[in-house]
């Protein structure tokens, strides 16, 4: 009887040191990391007149309380072309001791400002003009196999600065209004309008599949019938010929 408990005292000691060693070895250390502290300097976005230069004023980097310039990576600033109408972003990134990371971006704003004329408004989309694949449907036709016999309309350009124009569905509302499949299937983008009146394309954006136009050429601007027709490429098969009339 006195072996039996003493085995068993020996076993539950032996039980509860591997518990013991099992709950040091499962806590964990935890300690503070500062993240560097990223400045902006200057505006987060930036016009800039073509032709006119342009000295990124940069980030103040600090990491807790003191100076850590020589942290910081800049990416673009070097790109910025001052001599052609665009968006250019310039992104600044710095990397702590613990390996996290920050970042700030901004984003400059080339345009002209010789551009008087403008294409801000409402159009509608010239349903017999118009025409949709290399087949040269019309858009009238081509929706119609769709029994949609509807006009797009609402096709809006806003006036983002002088020659720069933000539109809300450069397809002339084809995925959006003529098959139905909603907000999210406008391609969104921006536009400039050069002074000779062509329209050249500066970015492009459709939601519901997350990529944009492969290009737009031919693009042009009639001041006095205030029509905008272009030709544009999307996801190396689908072409369009867009003629927009203003409301």
């Amino acid at each position: 009887m006195k072996k039996i408990f003493f085995y068993g005292l020996m076993l539950g000691m032996s039980v509860l040191g591997l518990t013991s060693c099992s709950d040091d070895y499962e806590k964990t250390d935890s300690r503070l990391t500062y993240y560097v502290n990223l400045e902006m300097q200057g505006d987060e976005m930036m016009l800039v007149p073509i032709g006119t230069p342009f000295t990124d004023p940069g980030v103040k980097a600090t990491l807790a309380g003191q100076d850590c310039q020589n942290r910081v990576i800049t990416i673009g600033a070097d790109e910025v072309d001052v001599n052609t109408v665009g968006f250019y972003d310039i992104e600044y990134t710095a990397v702590n001791d613990d390996g996290f990371s920050a970042s700030v971006s901004r984003t400059v704003v080339v345009y002209d400002p010789s551009v008087t004329a403008s294409i801000a408004g409402t159009y509608s989309t010239d349903m017999a003009a118009s025409l949709y694949s290399k087949n040269k449907l019309t858009f009238a036709d081509r929706a119609a196999n769709y029994g949609n016999t509807s006009a797009c309309v609402g096709i809006k350009f806003t006036e983002y600065v002088p020659g720069i124009f933000y539109c809300n569905d450069l397809l002339g509302g084809w995925y959006e209004q003529i098959r139905g499949y909603g907000g999210n299937y406008a391609m969104t983008g921006y536009v400039s309008l050069n002074p000779d009146n062509t329209i050249s394309l500066l970015s492009s954006y459709i939601k519901g599949w997350g990529d944009g136009l492969d290009f737009i050429k031919d693009g042009v601007y009639d001041p006095e019938t205030g029509k905008i027709s272009y030709s544009l490429s999307y996801a190396g098969s689908v072409v369009m010929d867009i003629v927009l009339n203003k409301d």
